[in-house]
């Protein structure tokens, strides 16, 4: 086999070849009719390690028949953007210049972009594992259109592996058994890049042999020794994320700590750990102890301006405090239970007692009639209809079981008494 790695090797070079995203590239699909067009906008793909962000920016460059730059924001610069820029000026036709890992671009080499993305001087391509909304400055941001990619299904994954096995078998003459995929299929986590990687190393471990027989033991066997040659495009930052957060929200102080040390060591920015330590505050812990979201704020701000290598002792300190917390999703789950009776139900009308009155007509119509305004009565308390006719007494709510929660499910139960049967 040479030296080209099997994911590039297999890299698709066209629409009809690429796998996945039908959402975006499906026959009829938004993004998928830009490119027919031949008018693209600038564009943020936002999705998953692995997922074909960079295939896709390949591919609309080769099918417009455009100049193609590319930049890694990890060791790209001011100066870069610049000198591509430049060239770009004196292309045929307007260029593509795409940006991996665009959210580790710092505020002045964004910058430094908004003018040539906004001349059409460069169609700006980026790509990112990031929310946008945070990790791009807002100017650029609202020149470029944000395409959400997703992570592929078990099926897609089958049918690379599918391709990557003919693909091996005749290069390599040799014939290759899928007997169990289980574990190939876990340590890909829907990333298809690491799938490929994982198949190449077990196959390289098995050179010699006329047949590979692959199982759930062979391929962990195979990927703990190679950890380190399959972790070098930096795809272990993902799972030690994960293991981070997994390890706050089961209470586990020494291991969060254990997996910051290892994020530290590795150079991790500090806003991002301490922006998913602000998402876990509110998904994890949230009304059981909301000092937990003031402290995992604070901890932001303070990052944000200190830096290494003090702010490590703020983030430890953060990541304990969470750990060691009392934990409840109530508000996760309430906030997802309303967001699929909105999708299922609609466009509910307003009631009319709590609609707003700023006009004489509206209030001739019934705008606010019946509203009671809740200071005025015992306990700053009434009992009202809030919610829309067609849902009344529906809960969205269900507190947490922790001291905290009890408390409020008793304080709700007394007020509504059955209505939400708390």
């Amino acid at each position: 086999m040479n030296n080209i790695p099997l994911a590039e090797q297999l890299r698709p070079a066209t629409l009809d070849d690429y796998l996945g995203q039908q959402h975006l590239v499906g026959e009829g699909a938004i993004l998928r009719k830009a490119i027919e067009s031949g008018n693209i906008p600038s564009m943020i793909l936002w999705g998953p390690p692995g997922v074909g962000k960079t295939t896709l920016a390949y591919i609309i460059s080769q099918q417009l028949k455009r100049e193609f730059y590319t930049l890694s924001a990890v060791s790209s610069g001011v100066k870069d953007v610049r000198e591509v820029i430049k060239q770009a000026k004196y292309g045929f036709g307007q260029a593509i210049l795409f940006i991996d890992e665009i959210h580790r671009f710092s505020k002045s080499q964004q910058d430094s972009l908004l003018g040539a993305v906004e001349k059409g001087v460069v169609t700006l391509i980026g790509a990112t594992t990031e929310n946008p909304s945070f990790e791009v400055i807002s100017p650029l941001l609202s020149r470029c259109q944000v395409y959400i990619l997703r992570s592929f299904e078990k099926e897609d994954l089958n049918i690379l592996l599918e391709k990557a096995i003919q693909y091996l078998e005749n290069a390599e003459k040799i014939k290759i058994h899928i007997d169990e995929d289980e574990a190939l299929m876990r340590i890909s986590g829907g990333d298809a890049r690491k799938l490929l990687n994982a198949l190449e190393l077990i196959t390289n471990a098995e050179k010699g042999q006329e047949e590979i027989h692959i199982t759930n033991a062979k391929a962990l066997d195979v990927i703990q020794q190679n950890l380190a040659i399959y972790d070098k495009s930096g795809e272990m930052h993902y799972d030690i994320i994960s293991a981070f957060i997994k390890s706050m929200r089961g209470s586990d102080p020494n291991a969060a700590v254990y997996w910051l040390a290892r994020m530290i060591e590795a150079g991790e920015d500090p806003k991002f750990i301490a922006r998913r330590m602000l998402i876990l505050a509110s998904e994890d812990i949230g009304n059981a102890n909301p000092n937990a979201l003031l402290l995992a704020e604070a901890c932001f701000e303070a990052v944000t301006q200190i830096g290494y290598p003090e702010c490590r002792i703020i983030l430890s300190q953060t990541a304990i405090y969470l750990a060691s917390s009392v934990k409840s999703n109530a508000s996760y789950f309430a906030i997802e239970k309303a967001l699929s009776e909105v999708k299922k139900s609609g466009d509910l009308s307003v009631p009319l007692h709590i609609r707003n009155a700023p006009t004489k007509l509206m209030k001739e119509i019934g705008y606010g009639k019946g509203y009671k305004y809740a200071h005025s009565y015992d306990n700053n308390f009434v009992d009202l209809e809030f919610l829309p006719e067609e849902i009344k007494g529906k809960r969205f709510y269900d507190p947490g079981n922790n001291r905290r929660e009890e408390d409020v499910r008793e304080k709700l139960r007394h007020l509504w008494k059955d209505k939400y049967k708390y």
